[in-house]
């Protein structure tokens, strides 16, 4: 029987957690021989937890409650290197708390897994269920991840890890600034589910517009270095094509350089020091296994 943990980072959305793990437990009820674990990662919230019954088809939930607020990637980072160090698992399956990761394509993210053991595996976003604004502003996100690091990046945490790539994620810098970007700069052959994402639970989506600039800005930094070359290159065009324009184009020139400036800014936060002595944040565990 293969081990499924799945791992929810959770800041003061606690109504959200109870309907998701009631959700997470319809969906893998149809699902055999495997077993399924939900870890919470509770990243130090000012609203006091409620009292969380474990379904039939969990065999336990863990909370770990953090001293200290440290937002979502770090909070990934730090649940990620606990899950290596101190628990069994064959699979591990990361989703946000409020409803944007469906439950409803949790069968085919594990069967897929157990049909692929060596093979992690990413849920693809085919749909989103912002506006029409955000949407062209997530569009445009991926267009500069694609042409400053040569990666498509079409997928958030919704993943399914084999427990030898998590260890191999566990201790980049990297993923202390961006989980999506570690992931796709280290490990290989990456299988797809496509996936829609959903609409919140409770109350309007966190992913501001400040926030996305982040998000992207935090995923090109784990490629700055091709970042660095391929802006280097399109200075050099610039320079070239300036020749042929009465307009100078030196106005293009500038945001480049001044992007690289920001990617390296960025590129700062990823912090191995700070992601290895991540457990001293770690207040303590709360388990229900009944």
């Amino acid at each position: 029987m293969k081990k499924f943990i799945i791992m929810i980072p959770v800041y003061n959305d606690w109504e959200s957690l109870k309907k998701l793990i009631s959700e997470i437990n319809e969906n893998i009820e149809i699902i055999k021989n495997v077993q399924v674990e939900c870890l919470i990662v509770n990243d130090a919230s000012t609203i006091n937890q409620p009292k969380l019954n474990r379904p039939k088809n969990i065999k336990s939930i863990k909370i770990l409650n953090m001293r200290k607020n440290q937002g979502h990637a770090r909070c990934n980072a730090f649940g990620i290197r606990y899950i290596i160090h101190n628990e069994t698992f064959d699979h591990l399956i990361l989703m946000d708390g409020d409803g944007e990761d469906r439950p409803s394509e949790l069968e085919s993210l594990i069967k897929k897994g157990l049909k692929n053991p060596d093979y992690s595996v990413v849920a693809k976003r085919i749909k989103r269920s912002e506006g029409l604004f955000f949407r062209f502003l997530y569009s445009m996100h991926k267009f500069l991840t694609y042409l400053f690091t040569g990666k498509k990046i079409n997928f958030g945490n919704y993943t399914c890890l084999t427990n030898k790539d998590v260890e191999i994620i566990s201790s980049k810098p990297s993923l202390w600034s961006s989980y999506s970007g570690t992931v796709k700069k280290n490990l290989s052959n990456l299988l797809e589910i496509d996936s829609i994402r959903g609409m919140r639970y409770f109350g309007p989506s966190k992913m501001s517009l400040f926030n996305l600039i982040i998000h992207s800005f935090s995923i090109i930094a784990v490629f700055k270095l091709q970042a660095l070359i391929r802006s280097f290159f399109i200075i050099i065009i610039l320079g070239y094509l300036n020749k042929f324009f009465t307009l100078d184009l030196v106005f293009l020139q500038i945001p480049v350089i001044l992007f690289c400036i920001i990617i390296f800014l960025v590129s700062l936060r990823e912090n191995e020091k700070e992601l290895l002595k991540s457990s001293e944040n770690l207040i303590n565990i709360k388990e229900f296994n009944n």
